[in-house]
């Protein structure tokens, strides 16, 4: 009876042990959930004031953004307003250049034998004589004349490559293109209304050089055309070819052996050829260290250089040049091309200078002027400008003789 008393009291003892022992386990559980709890509740109450922040930074964002909007819509139409503003500015001043410059010699320009390519309607007064414009086509003979203005624009068509040359000879009425930078093949029309009407160069006359071309700075005059022969590291040479005939009539070294370009902004230009009266011009720089264009006067003939000036022109920011009566124009632009003008100008006989000459600033269009060929019969000049083949006008006045 005693043994199963002690192990009653036995069983007993343990069980309330067990008891104590998991009463405390099950505290200590219980505990910890409460504390994870808690914490659950403190991660939801941060993470609700985290969205709810989040959702007021979208707000803000969103009303950021919308006013950015808002404020690019307004600067970009403002914008185009001035774009407006300036682009009428520009008409503006250029009507006030066409209407207040002089006319001199502008019954020879009207004579040209493209008449019908331009038809441009201009009054003239009953008491106009056929005298007094007899006298100034003899002072246009005499070259006593520098370009007061831009009279007019005429774009007649865009062909080719970006870069290139036009012109038409003095001494005929036909036109020679060349497309882009080099080639030993030219195009030639029997007009400028022929040319116009082409589609492309079709209806051209192609005829094959020789050798090759080099650069936009060609030229032809009285059935002759010169241009610029340069092979590799060679010198570069003036050639006369004679078209008539198909034939190379005289070549002539360089003044210099200088490669570089005449123009900052056309490095594709090793010289500039012009042709007049008074004979070959040509716009060569002297060395790659050399700020100034140089001005060599050839004969058309034989080829011989005559006399050479440094004119004083810098070549930086400049882009074409050409030369009327003796007169060396250079045409500048900036780097990314904007409005070109006539910036300085060099006369052989010393009877005008750049602070004397007014400020020419050429029309707006589409890019920089590859090349610029002047016609001393017509007192125009044959622009490139990116493809484009444009006519610009000038109204010319006299010279202050000394």
């Amino acid at each position: 009876m005693k043994p199963a008393f002690l192990l009653l009291v036995s069983t007993a003892w343990t069980f309330t042990g067990a008891q104590h022992y998991y009463q405390g386990l099950m505290d200590y559980l219980d505990n910890r959930l409460l504390a994870i709890e808690d914490r659950m509740h403190l991660w939801h109450e941060q993470s609700h004031r985290y969205h709810t922040e989040l959702l007021d930074f979208k707000k803000l964002t969103d009303e950021a953004v919308v006013g950015l909007k808002n404020h690019h819509d307004v600067m970009f139409k403002d914008l185009e307003g001035a774009a407006l503003r300036v682009d009428r500015v520009e008409q503006d001043v250029d009507r006030a250049e066409t209407q207040t410059s002089p006319r001199a010699c502008s019954n020879r320009a009207d004579k040209v034998l493209e008449q019908g390519a331009w038809r441009l309607q201009e009054s003239r007064g009953e008491e106009e004589e056929e005298d007094d414009w007899v006298e100034l086509r003899s002072e246009v003979s005499d070259c006593v004349e520098i370009i007061a203005g831009i009279r007019s624009v005429k774009i007649l068509k865009r062909v080719g490559a970006p870069k290139g040359m036009w012109t038409r000879d003095p001494k005929s009425s036909k036109v020679y293109v060349f497309n882009g930078t080099s080639g030993d093949n030219i195009y030639q029309f029997n007009s400028v209304q022929d040319f116009s009407r082409s589609p492309g160069v079709a209806s051209s006359q192609q005829i094959r050089l020789p050798s090759d071309w080099r650069g936009p700075g060609s030229t032809v005059y009285d059935g002759y055309l010169y241009y610029i022969q340069q092979e590799g590291d060679a010198g570069a040479q003036v050639v006369r070819y004679e078209l008539l005939s198909d034939s190379v009539t005289d070549v002539a070294m360089f003044p210099v052996e200088s490669h570089a370009a005449v123009y900052h902004l056309n490095a594709d230009t090793v010289a500039d050829l012009a042709a007049d009266d008074q004979g070959l011009w040509l716009l060569y720089a002297a060395g790659d260290g050399e700020p100034n264009i140089h001005l060599a006067k050839m004969d058309l003939a034989s080829l011989d250089i005559e006399q050479t000036w440094d004119t004083r022109c810098p070549r930086e920011n400049a882009e074409a040049a050409f030369v009327v009566c003796g007169t060396v124009y250079v045409v500048y632009n900036t780097p990314l091309a904007s409005r070109s003008r006539i910036q300085c100008l060099f006369d052989v006989n010393d009877v005008v200078s750049s602070e004397e000459a007014p400020l020419v600033y050429f029309p707006r269009r589409y890019g920089a002027h590859a090349s610029l060929k002047y016609n001393p019969e017509e007192e125009q000049l044959y622009a490139w400008d990116d493809g484009y083949q444009i006519i610009y006008r000038l109204n010319m006045k006299r010279k202050l003789l000394a």
